[in-house]
């Protein structure tokens, strides 16, 4: 009987293992199933040898612990809450996932622990990126083992820096796949709950504005605008009742200076320019003059952001794929800008 069985499953296999189909799983955007699943079981593995193989790297683990564990001590002034790499300049929903993570890593003593925490978020983000894929159906199976396995920054970012980034670019990834099912106002309570963890979520907004007026009108709009400002104001309610302007200044601080060292887009203009504030006005306006939606609204944010870090890959990483395969460039064009 189970021999019987067994030669049946082998038929099956045999039928479906034929050159075309094949051909199908590797370059048909509607038979992308089977490559993601067997992609995502690849990256549990490769997640795990990272950790075990790949010594940590410290960069601002230490002081996202050192932050949270003043506000676990009952400070409530924002200005108050500082770490080695200086003061807290995120909104309060980093706060509270950040003081979840102190207590589940020991007070952050616990880097394995830790470690693995981000590589859950990692492969908890694969499998909602897949699902927007599968959904918009433009990229061929191929390029996503250039999305998982073949990204070493991506997995460093993750597993061995711990950065705050991948936790606010999931929440962003879950709102859009809600967007997607036309779920607008549960997708803009996801969304506002990304910006709370770090506001480059708000990249997003000219793009998710012009949706919203698009697909849901004028009341429609204000509504979700609506849903969007509550989860900013709630989070926020013991740091505004303590210092209001000091919470909105160092979370939403738009004017911002930063460090010509760490900068890795415009290392190409000397450091005088970059400081300039004229120069900072010019990229805001060019900005602004070409806004398209979503996607495309957070790249050209980043192609006109004032500095980009190592870190911040992840913004635009898991949506360039997408990019890529929507415009006119020949397939062979978009693989060769993909991986270069």
């Amino acid at each position: 009987m189970a021999a019987s069985r067994r030669k049946q499953m082998w038929r099956k296999l045999k039928k479906h293992l034929t050159v075309g189909n094949l051909f199908k799983y590797v370059f048909d955007a509607n038979y992308i199933n089977p490559v993601m699943f067997l992609l995502l079981l690849a990256e549990v593995i490769v997640c795990v040898a990272v950790i075990n193989k790949i010594k940590y790297t410290e960069i601002d683990w230490v002081a996202y612990m050192q932050e949270v564990e003043g506000f676990i001590n009952g400070t409530r002034d924002y200005t108050q809450l500082k770490g080695d790499t200086g003061p807290l300049v995120y909104p309060a929903g980093f706060v509270y996932i950040f003081t979840g993570l102190y207590h589940l890593t020991d007070h952050g003593a616990n880097i394995r622990l830790a470690q693995y925490c981000f590589a859950a978020l990692y492969i908890l983000t694969l499998l909602v990126v897949f699902d927007i894929y599968r959904k918009v159906r433009k990229v061929p199976p191929f390029v996503f083992f250039f999305m998982c396995c073949a990204s070493y920054r991506i997995h460093s970012i993750y597993i061995l820096r711990m950065f705050n980034d991948p936790v606010a670019m999931f929440l962003l990834y879950v709102a859009v796949d809600l967007f997607l099912n036309n779920r607008w106002s549960l997708g803009c309570l996801l969304f506002s709950l990304a910006v709370s963890v770090k506001m480059n979520i708000l990249l997003f907004a000219p793009g998710l504005l012009y949706l919203l007026l698009v697909t849901q009108g004028t009341i429609g709009t204000v509504k979700n605008l609506i849903i969007c400002a509550i989860p900013q104001i709630v989070l926020a309610i013991p740091f505004l009742q303590e210092n209001p302007h000091g919470y909105i200044n160092m979370s939403f601080n738009l004017g911002r200076q930063f460090f010509y060292k760490w900068t890795v887009n415009w290392r190409l203009v000397p450091e005088d320019i970059f400081l300039n504030r004229h120069f900072q006005i010019v990229l805001l306006l060019a900005h602004i003059t070409i806004l398209l939606p979503l996607f495309t609204s957070n790249f050209i944010g980043m192609c006109f952001s004032r500095s980009l870090h190592y870190q911040f890959y992840v913004w635009y990483f898991h949506t360039l794929h997408y990019l890529l395969w929507t415009t006119n460039l020949q397939q062979i064009v978009s693989f060769l800008v993909n991986n270069s």
